[in-house]
Order: structure tokens, then C-alpha cells, then sequence
């Protein structure tokens, strides 16, 4: 019959479907914050000297009680163009399609490293970034730590575009 489709038609759609999407999806990935993720875990323990040695001096420091509190900063802003529209640029009444602008965003990271005994105890992302994008930025702070831990260094490929 012309115009139906058989089963094998349709699950050969269905297939091709699925593919799509989850290529989609895996475009979407972020190894960086994958890595971001991981550093939570595996920079607990590391001795305040490894800490200051890899991260830096931090931006901001307290104790509290005996504990210590080390936050870092990281932030870059991305810009990429954007189009106009019609009659943009030139405006009305002279029509035209319009010119170019300019999107642009920031993502930031803040992570604090809460230290007892010396020793790494916890660490916490936060910002005003939210989602993958903000812990791939936290990578940009852990990164260099991360690469301390024998069983968790960091791959090149990993590194947040500048």
C-alpha cells in the first residue's frame, strides 16, 4: 500500500530518532563539570599547604572556631554575535534587514574550602551562574588541586575555553 508505513519502517524512524536526540544530548556534556563534581569529593583530606600551594592565596579567608574557610573566585565573560532583525540598523522608515549586536554572559564560580585540623573537611560551589555552566567554571578553580590527587588527575581536554 503507498503511503503506509510498515513496522520495520517505522521502528527504523523510531531508531533514527533516538540516535538524534542522544547525540544531542551528548553534545551537551560538560567534562569540566564532571571534574568540578569529583574535586568535591576528592580534595577532602588534602593538607592546608597542598590547598594554598595549588589554588593560591584566597580572595577571601575566617575561622570560626577551629575551622577555616577559604573561598576562591573565578569568573569570564563570553560574548558572541547576535543578530539584529529587520530594520535594525537602519530603522524605520527605510526598512532592512537590521545590523549586528552582541550577546554576552557571565558565568562565575565561587568555591569555599571549609578546613579542619588543617585538612580539607568540605567543599561548596556557589555563584550566580547556575547548572553545568557555573561548575565548569568551578574547574577553573580546582583544576591545578585536582591534578595533586594521584587517582583523579585531570585530563588536558577538560580545561574551560577561554
Amino acid at each position: 500500500m503507498r503511503g503506509t508505513m510498515t513496522k520495520n519502517g517505522f521502528d527504523a524512524v523510531l531508531l533514527t530518532a533516538g540516535l538524534l536526540v542522544g547525540g544531542l544530548l551528548a553534545g551537551c556534556a560538560n567534562p569540566a563539570a564532571d571534574q568540578a563534581m569529583v574535586a568535591q569529593n576528592a580534595l577532602v583530606g588534602m593538607p592546608k599547604q597542598t590547598l594554598l600551594s595549588c589554588a593560591g592565596v584566597p580572595e577571601r579567608q575566617a575561622a570560626a572556631g577551629d575551622r577555616e574557610f577559604f573561598t576562591y573566585r573565578s569568573n569570564r565573560l563570553i560574548s558572541y554575535p547576535s543578530w539584529g532583525g529587520y530594520g535594525g540598523y537602519w530603522g524605520y522608515p527605510y526598512g532592512g534587514w537590521g545590523g549586528y549586536g552582541s550577546d554576552v554572559t557571565s558565568v562565575d564560580c565561587e568555591a569555599t574550602f571549609t578546613l579542619h585540623n588543617g585538612v580539607v573537611e568540605r567543599v561548596v560551589y556557589g555563584g550566580s551562574s547556575s547548572g553545568g555552566s557555573r561548575l565548569g567554571q568551578c574547574y577553573a578553580i580546582v583544576q591545578n588541586c585536582l591534578a595533586q590527587v594521584p587517582s583523579q588527575s585531570p585530563q588536558p581536554s577538560m580545561a574551560p575555553a577561554r
